[in-house]
C-alpha cells in the first residue's frame, strides 16, 4: 500500500516541486495550502508533469480543527512542512505576522501527529539559523553555532527547530528531520511549474527574470560594500528540483529506516556565489542583458553564507548536481512560458 505524505504549502515554489518528486517516487500526496502566496492551478501543472493529481485541501495550518480533519480524512504517514511566511524584508516590517503564521502552524501539526499516528515530519528550515557565520566556519556545517537571528523570519526557523527538539525530548512518538537549506532557485525543466511570487518579488531570481523580460524596470543589488570579492552578498544557490529530491530522500529515511529520532542536514551545493556573479551568469546563460544598479544595504541581509553539504551527501545519499547555468536557464524558460500564457 502506498504511503501518503501531507505537504503543507504544497502549491508554493518548493512545495510544488517536492510534490512532483514525491509522486515520481511512488507516494500519494495530500496538499494543504491557504493560497496566500500561490495559485490553485499549480495542481494542474503537477498533474500535467506526473500524470497524477494530488489531493488538495484549501486550509490554513494555523487552523487546528481544519488540520485535524485533514489527518482524519487521509491516512497520513509523514508530513513535509513548508507552509510559512518567508520574506526576510517583510518579516522585519511585520514580525508578529511571521511569529503567528510560522510558529502556530508547526505547533498544531506536532500536537496532531500522535493522535493520528503520523510517524515523521520533515521541517523546512533554513541557513538563516546560522546568522552571519564567522569566516572560520565557512562553509557551514551542521555543527556551526546557531547565531542570534538577523530577522524575525530567521528567528521563526530557530524557534521551530527548538520546538521540534523539545517535543521529541519530552517523549513525543515521532521522528523528525530538519533540512536547513540555502537559496532555492530555478524551475522544473518542463517550465510547467516554477516560482510565481504574488506582487513584487522578494527573492533575487524572480526579480532578475522579471527585469530581463521587462516587467521590472531595474534590478537593485542591495549593497556593494560587503567584505566579499566583489562587494556583493554571497549565497549558496541550489536548484529547486535538486532540493525537492532531498526532501524525498529525507522522507524515505524517516519512514523506512531505523534512523535517529531527530537529525539535521544542510541542503546546498557547497559553492558560494555573489549577487554580481548571478547577474553575470544569467546574462551568459540566456544572452539577455539586465538593467541593474547598486542600492543601499537591506535590513536583515547576511553578508556571506554557503553550505558544507557532506553530511547530506553521505547519510541521505543525495547531492546537488545541476549546474548554475542550467538552473538559471530553467528560471528564464519559466518566465518566458509565463509570458506565453499571458500571466506576466
Amino acid at each position: 500500500m502506498k504511503q501518503t505524505i501531507l505537504v503543507t504549502g504544497g502549491t508554493g515554489f518548493i512545495g510544488s516541486h517536492t510534490t512532483v518528486e514525491l509522486i515520481n517516487a511512488g507516494y500519494d500526496v495530500v496538499i494543504v495550502d491557504n493560497l496566500s502566496n500561490s495559485q490553485e492551478n499549480v495542481i494542474d501543472g503537477i498533474e500535467e508533469i506526473t500524470g497524477v493529481r494530488p489531493a488538495f485541501v484549501k486550509a490554513d495550518c494555523c487552523d487546528k480543527e481544519a488540520m485535524d480533519k485533514v489527518m482524519s480524512d487521509y491516512p497520513i504517514s509523514g508530513i513535509i512542512h513548508f507552509a510559512a511566511s518567508k520574506a526576510v524584508g517583510e518579516s522585519v516590517e511585520k514580525p508578529l505576522l511571521y511569529y503567528r503564521n510560522n510558529i502556530l502552524s508547526l505547533v498544531n501539526l506536532l500536537e496532531l501527529m500522535p493522535k493520528h499516528d503520523v510517524k515523521g515530519i520533515i521541517f523546512s528550515s533554513s541557513c538563516t539559523v546560522y546568522g552571519q557565520p564567522d569566516p572560520e566556519n565557512l562553509p557551514v556545517t551542521e555543527e556551526a553555532p546557531i547565531k542570534p537571528a538577523e530577522s524575525p523570519y530567521g528567528n521563526t526557523k530557530q524557534i521551530n527547530e527548538e520546538i521540534i527538539r523539545d517535543d521529541i525530548a519530552s517523549g513525543a512518538p515521532i521522528k523528525a528531520i530538519l533540512l536547513r537549506y540555502f537559496n532555492p532557485i530555478g524551475s522544473h525543466p518542463s517550465a510547467i511549474i516554477g516560482e510565481l511570487p504574488t506582487g513584487v518579488p522578494m527573492n533575487l531570481i524572480p526579480f532578475v527574470t522579471q527585469t530581463a523580460i521587462g516587467i521590472r524596470e531595474q534590478l537593485k543589488v542591495f549593497g556593494n560594500d560587503y567584505d566579499t570579492p566583489d562587494g556583493t552578498c554571497i549565497r549558496d544557490y541550489i536548484y529547486v528540483v535538486d532540493l525537492a529530491k532531498a526532501h524525498v530522500k529525507a522522507m524515505q529515511r524517516v519512514l523506512d529506516t531505523d534512523s535517529p529520532q531527530l537529525e539535521v542536514f544542510n541542503i546546498g551545493t557547497g559553492n558560494g556565489c555573489s549577487t554580481k556573479q548571478i547577474i553575470d551568469a544569467f546574462e551568459k546563460a540566456t544572452g539577455v542583458k539586465l538593467n541593474w544598479a547598486y542600492a543601499p544595504r537591506r535590513a536583515g541581509d547576511i553578508e556571506k553564507v554557503w553550505a558544507n553539504p557532506e553530511k547530506a551527501n553521505k547519510v541521505l545519499g543525495w547531492k546537488a548536481d545541476t549546474s548554475l547555468e542550467d538552473t538559471l536557464k530553467s528560471a528564464w524558460n519559466w518566465q518566458l512560458k509565463l509570458r506565453e500564457r499571458g500571466i506576466q
